[in-house]
């Protein structure tokens, strides 16, 4: 399907946002003590939030591999295709399903087909990508009737977490406020090294991509009401 039908049909996904309760997780994962996987994870996976690196914008939104930041990043694989070495190199849908951190996401874009659409080298984009436990906070059956309607309601929601631009958490806090794929604004408060989308928080950010920046976060955010 070609781009512009893509995004076309991931304005349809708004309002099934409207639907759901956007429910927050605060799971974060524990440190490693051991000098031999924090010398893997600054390596492959990512700086601690009090980086300068996470504070260090660019002007086109790319990062690096150590100004990943947040205090999920020791749930990413230090080895292999859903690492940080591992997903730079691949474009932002095939990276997301590498991540083990990105399974139920994977499955709702797969059933929407974003993939091609995500895996458009030519674009550049920001994805604030909902991990595994922000699903499964949704109320009971709510996953399962997105899914039921790929074209609808799931794709306004998964447009939504979508920029058509690419910005690294400095970019982002300076930027405010950005457009989504889906149209609806994406608020941003915070600092660089703790950003806020809708205010909630970052759990792994400034994870590159070939044609994006990902941010992980614990919601599923709902798209504001037109």
């Amino acid at each position: 399907m070609k781009k512009t039908q893509r995004l076309a049909a991931v304005g349809a996904l708004a309002a099934l946002t409207l639907t759901i309760s956007a429910c927050s997780s605060g799971e974060t994962a524990s440190t490693t003590s051991s000098s031999t996987t924090a010398s893997a994870a600054k390596t492959t996976t990512a700086a601690p939030s009090s980086s300068k690196a996470a504070t260090a914008g660019s002007a086109d939104g790319v990062t690096k591999i150590d100004q990943i930041f947040g205090p999920a990043c020791s749930q990413v694989p230090t080895t292999g295709p859903g690492s940080a070495a591992g997903m730079v190199d691949a474009a932002v849908g095939t990276a997301a399903s590498n991540n083990p951190l990105f399974k139920t996401l994977t499955a709702a874009v797969t059933a929407a087909g974003l993939v091609p659409t995500l895996n458009d080298t030519k674009a550049a984009y920001t994805v604030f990508g909902p991990i595994d436990s922000a699903f499964t906070a949704l109320p009971a059956g709510t996953l399962d009737k997105l899914l039921a309607d790929p074209s609808g309601q799931l794709t306004t929601i998964l447009t939504y977490h979508v920029i058509p631009k690419r910005y690294d958490a400095a970019g982002l806090v300076a930027a405010g406020s950005v457009k989504s794929v889906q149209g609806g604004e994406v608020k941003i408060t915070g600092t660089a090294a703790a950003p806020l989308i809708n205010g909630n928080e970052v759990l792994c950010g400034n994870i590159p991509t070939a044609n994006a920046t990902v941010f992980a976060i614990g919601t599923v955010l709902t798209p504001p009401a037109k």
